[in-house]
């Protein structure tokens, strides 16, 4: 049930499964982006914290320690038990969620929902990780051993708090890792509940440690850790290259990003009209655009064009945004004031480009980060909106004339994290899904995203893969044993 006012129970760090203040004392607030109002003072950690949740980490993952020594089938019950916490606990999570970031009460409760799933796939795979033995030449036997890689530093980025959450840590719980997990410092309430649910479920001391900062402090210490084995990121490209260059500069520890995007979706002429333009609304409309994998260049055929502009006019016009916390509001607030100007900046370079303004284009209100759902028709390859990540409620719409054109343009930019087709010739999909330059492609669909299915982006969208069994890989270190045979 609803609540827009639910008691937020946790805002210290939690280091060696106790919540402690930060070293320094600090304190910052975490705001709702619906009515700008301070919801709590979250405890601010930095290297000195950091440095306390490595060593509680480290000393988990000691060959000694409870963690390491636990079955894995044990581990795998722990994973599920947690599972059944946050299923317990979801109108509580869905709550702080939409007071924290914005989204809808609704759309809070399918992260969480999604969050469990991942959870629960991971667990399974826990007493599941194996090598294998090689043929090798002479008299000799080989085989590999895999093993967690250690203790790894995650940051989660604020438009899906929870679910990148558990996209992150159900690997690396599943492996064995220890974490230090660095919510982002605009959505830390969810990430700090789910640290008492970890200890709640039963696991040791260390595994798992939460610290709340921002990300040149915090974030930055966890990058530049020489006893932090691994970094998985989720966020900006921009910070992408910053954590690289902090992994080259200590440890060469690895690293897994998923960055930005810029993703096209391509509608052909043999499309139903009313169903693609309700696939390519759901696409950059969804979680108020604010997703790196959203469908932001809309690619249409010259025949269908002016009939899937209107539509998709009319269907951006009946979009409800409002209080996140009502039935019926389809789109709540952007995250922050930053956020919300650099949108509004995309929109007014879109309209001094030259772009037709379908509909949108404005703030709502006075109070709180609301933009309107907007449209822009007739836009080119070279203006910023058709270039540029947006990661607001702003859908562009291009018009083609050929699938061998499309294809070259939707490859013309330095992302490549989704992209999607929507066509009834199953010809022209394969073609497109063949030659698109993208980590996940949908066919007839857009943001089909599973517990099962691999996730993570070509060029400047990103390094290695989440979800599916790859996503083990990333937490995984594969150790060659040759034995001598007599």
């Amino acid at each position: 049930m609803a609540n827009p006012k639910p008691q937020i129970k946790y805002t210290k760090l939690f280091i060696n499964n106790e919540f402690v203040d930060a070293v320094s004392g600090k304190k910052f607030h975490t705001i709702n982006p619906a009515n700008e109002a301070v919801i709590a003072e979250v405890s601010e950690g930095d290297k000195a914290d950091v440095d306390l949740a490595v060593a509680a980490a480290k000393k988990a993952f000691s060959r000694n320690s409870e963690w390491r020594k636990m079955d894995p089938s044990v581990r795998g019950k722990l994973m599920n038990k947690l599972a059944d916490l946050i299923e317990r606990d979801a109108t509580y999570l869905g709550n702080i969620e939409t007071l924290d970031c914005g989204k809808t009460f609704t759309s809070s409760l399918g992260d969480i929902a999604g969050s469990v799933s991942t959870i629960r796939y991971y667990a399974g795979w826990c007493d599941k990780i194996h090598g294998s033995t090689i043929p090798v030449d002479g008299n000799n036997f080989a085989m590999t051993k895999k093993e967690p890689v250690g203790v790894v530093g995650q940051i989660i980025p604020w438009n899906y708090p929870l679910a990148m959450a558990a996209w992150k840590l159900g690997p690396a719980l599943a492996t064995g890792c220890t974490i230090i997990l660095k919510p982002a410092e605009q959505t830390p309430l969810s990430a700090l509940y789910l640290a008492s649910l970890v200890k709640e479920a039963g696991f040791p001391p260390g595994v798992l440690n939460v610290i709340t900062g921002y990300g040149p402090t915090a974030g930055a210490a966890i990058a530049e850790h020489p006893d932090v084995n691994k970094v998985a990121f989720t966020g900006s490209t921009v910070v992408g290259h910053i954590i690289m260059a902090a992994s080259a500069n200590s440890n060469l520890k690895r690293v897994s990003l998923e960055l930005g995007g810029k993703s096209p979706l391509v509608i052909l002429d043999d499309a139903d009209v009313d169903e693609a333009a309700r696939i390519a609304y759901n696409a950059i409309f969804d979680n108020h655009g604010q997703s790196c994998c959203a469908g932001s260049r809309t690619f249409v055929q010259s025949k269908i064009y002016d009939r899937f502009v209107d539509r998709a006019k009319q269907l951006a016009e009946q979009r409800k945004v409002g209080d996140p916390f009502e039935n019926g509001v389809d789109q709540g607030p952007q995250i922050d004031q930053d956020m919300f100007e650099k949108v509004m900046e995309m929109i007014k370079s879109g309209k001094e480009a030259k772009a037709t303004v379908e509909t949108g284009g404005n703030r709502l209100g006075n109070m709180g980060f609301f933009i309107e759902p907007t449209v822009f028709s007739n836009v080119t390859d070279d203006m910023r909106i058709a270039k540029e990540e947006i990661f607001g409620p702003v859908q562009s719409i291009l018009k083609f004339d050929t699938l061998e054109e499309v294809i070259e343009r939707a490859n013309n930019t330095k992302y490549g994290l989704a992209a999607g087709i929507i066509t009834k010739n199953i010809d022209k999909a394969l073609l497109f899904a063949q030659a698109v330059e993208a980590g996940s492609v949908w066919v007839n669909s857009y943001d089909l995203i599973t517990a099962q299915t691999p996730f993570g982006g070509y060029k400047l969208s990103g390094i290695g893969r989440e979800l599916g069994e790859e996503g083990l890989h990333e937490y995984l270190e594969i150790k060659t044993i040759n034995i001598k045979l007599p």
